[in-house]
């Protein structure tokens, strides 16, 4: 998986103590997939399984509320994307990711394309 390191900030841009005050309200929201999920395609009668991992990174999606978005500054993310940027360990965990699996209830309506791809 080729990964553009260009659509990232130059270094970690930290959240100001208002800014992070401001997301603290979707932190138990954020959905994350399963550490070892795979993508199950039935093609033709055979069943194909992939895994989100290669031999450097292991891979994750991370779901975040719609809301959530709205307030996190605008430097973080790709305007000529309209998405977010990729993100430095730094700036991530400030958002109140962790690489830790929480348990949330899980809004089956409200799958979408907010997704955060660790590397």
């Amino acid at each position: 998986m080729d990964i553009d390191l260009s659509r990232r900030n130059k270094k970690p841009r930290l959240l100001l103590e208002s800014e992070r005050e401001r997301l603290e309200e979707f932190i138990d929201s954020i959905h994350y997939s399963a550490r070892y999920e795979h993508l199950t395609h039935v093609h033709k009668g055979r069943i194909d399984r992939h895994r989100y991992s290669d031999d450097q990174f292991e891979y994750r999606h991370v779901q975040l509320p719609k809301n959530m978005l709205k307030k996190i500054p605008a430097d973080y993310f790709d305007s000529s994307k309209g998405t977010l940027k990729l993100l430095w360990e730094e700036e991530w965990r400030a958002l109140g990711i962790t690489q830790v699996l929480r348990s949330a209830p899980r809004n089956s309506r409200s799958a979408s394309l907010r997704l955060i791809l660790f590397v």
